[in-house]
């Protein structure tokens, strides 16, 4: 059984390299499934047209979509596709991540693959490029894309929550792993689990002279050594491959990425959306953007995105 069977492919028209075609198109040839490449594509000069009668703007709508699809095709031409099941999906959207998540709403996709790029940190706080909007609103795992080519017998870095006592939390750090288990047997690749944890709140031993800021940290430290441990434990990953990293994510996770050479880190997004999210943004969101690997973004199994059409 594949890992994903259906993947929305989402196409950059203004990149030289396709990036999340190809990799779409290795993924392919690692386990049977269907890509649909998809371009959302939207001329504003067709809002001056209002002059044109109806027939007229279905034409000019129709040329600039018919022009999108052999572009694709040109693209899908130059590529080894023998045997694989592709399909080309254009459609007219003045709202690109609207459109991509629909289209994998309405076609039960099983991963969204998207190119990405740098973002300014500051910028990726307070504003919401599609990457962002797709991280959010998409229901399905969304692979972001930022090298060009899968190598095997590499790392895959699954980042959990493993301390926490919530349910959903715990939920969540289930399919992380079970993502991440699945794409490292496709590549040969080994799966380490990375736990971070905060530090000994300072305000806390300054106000309380009896508290003991070493023992609190000790203490926390093997609460989250435990936790992680019976996570893998669950997935038959060795304790080497577990590490418990004193600090925040954004900077642990990207240590662990340079120190095993990961080409890929699988993370948890609750989809937080409206002002918390563009002021404070999401955990993944802050480490995604000092990352030199793949990104598979993971929601809880009970998400409903907000375009969800009732």
């Amino acid at each position: 059984m594949s890992a994903y069977s259906k993947v929305l492919v989402v196409l950059d028209p203004a990149a030289e390299q396709q990036k999340a075609l190809n990799r779409a198109i290795q993924l392919a040839k690692l386990q049977a499934c269907r890509l649909t490449v998809f371009l959302a594509v939207y001329d504003f000069s067709y809002e001056l047209t209002t002059m044109l009668s109806g027939t007229e703007r279905e034409a000019m709508r129709q040329a600039v979509i018919t022009d999108r699809e052999d572009w694709i095709k040109q693209l899908i031409n130059k590529q080894n596709t023998d045997n694989l099941d592709i399909e080309i999906l254009v459609v007219w959207h003045n709202r690109p991540f609207e459109a991509i998540v629909h289209a994998a709403i309405e076609q039960q996709i099983d991963l969204v693959v998207k190119g990405t790029h740098d973002h300014d940190v500051l910028k990726s706080m307070i504003f919401t490029p599609t990457d962002w909007h797709i991280l959010r609103k998409c229901p399905c795992p969304v692979l972001l894309i930022k090298e060009y080519e899968w190598p095997k017998r590499r790392n895959i870095i699954a980042a959990v929550h493993a301390g926490s006592e919530q349910e959903h939390h715990f939920n969540l750090d289930q399919r992380i792993i079970s993502k991440a288990v699945k794409v490292a047997k496709l590549l040969d690749a080994k799966v380490h689990l990375v736990n971070a944890f905060p530090g000994t709140p300072v305000n806390i031993a300054i106000e309380i002279p009896e508290f003991n800021p070493q023992e609190y940290s000790q203490s926390m430290k093997q609460h989250h050594i435990d936790s992680v441990a019976k996570l893998a434990q669950q997935f038959d990953i060795p304790a080497e491959q577990c590490h418990v990293i004193e600090g925040m994510p954004e900077d642990a996770i990207p240590n662990i990425v340079k120190e095993y050479d990961a080409l890929m880190v699988v993370i948890g997004t609750i989809g937080r959306t409206g002002l918390s999210a563009a002021i404070i943004g999401n955990t993944a969101e802050h480490v995604i953007d000092q990352l030199d690997c793949d990104v598979l973004a993971v929601k809880p199994a009970d998400f409903i995105s907000p375009l969800q059409k009732s």
